[in-house]
């Protein structure tokens, strides 16, 4: 079976009954965004299939080591990066380790990471023209602590050298937060 066709299986079954923040939207609609935004930029079945079940360890029941024994040690490396590692610390506490891991992470764990903050503004930004500023109040921290948060993910995915779905996140992020 194709890589990219397991990882839409495996993802859609995982996040089943799940959905956007406050939304009827099914959950699975993020990750495979997530990945055709991947696929389009040209990345690699693996990038595109690690985007697909970028979630999948931090929001469902499936393991890292289930992922591993589907999908091999370099998609499972990719999905560790792009997942916070302990949700039970505090939002900024979470936040801070993804700001930081990033500056030095690789250029693929980038790749997955800023495919799925555009996904996210994006999804923001089209709840923010229905709803407006109510859009904020579906977050655990609200406009100017998001504003903070994605305003340091751009700077941090930038450290080591920028890329197309970086500027895109860069110019999407400035829309909504206005710079």
């Amino acid at each position: 079976m194709d890589i990219v066709e397991k990882a839409l299986q495996i993802a859609s079954k995982n996040h089943e009954g799940q959905y956007r923040k406050n939304t009827d939207i099914p959950y699975i609609t993020h990750p495979v965004a997530v990945g055709m935004m991947l696929l389009k930029s040209g990345y690699s079945e693996e990038i595109v299939a690690a985007g697909i079940l970028h979630d999948t360890v931090e929001d469902t029941p499936l393991t890292l080591d289930e992922i591993k024994w589907e999908f091999g040690p370099k998609i499972a490396e990719l999905v560790e990066g792009s997942s916070e590692p302990d949700k039970s610390l505090s939002w900024k506490d979470r936040k801070e380790h993804t700001i930081e891991f990033l500056k030095t992470a690789s250029e693929d764990v980038r790749a997955v990471v800023c495919a799925d903050k555009l996904h996210n503004i994006r999804s923001i930004m089209r709840d923010y023209e229905q709803v407006g500023d109510e859009v904020w109040s579906r977050f655990n921290a609200g406009k100017e602590q998001q504003k903070w948060y994605y305003t340091n993910i751009v700077e941090s995915l930038g450290v080591q050298s920028s890329f197309d779905l970086l500027i895109e996140l860069r110019k999407e992020v400035d829309k909504l937060f206005g710079r």
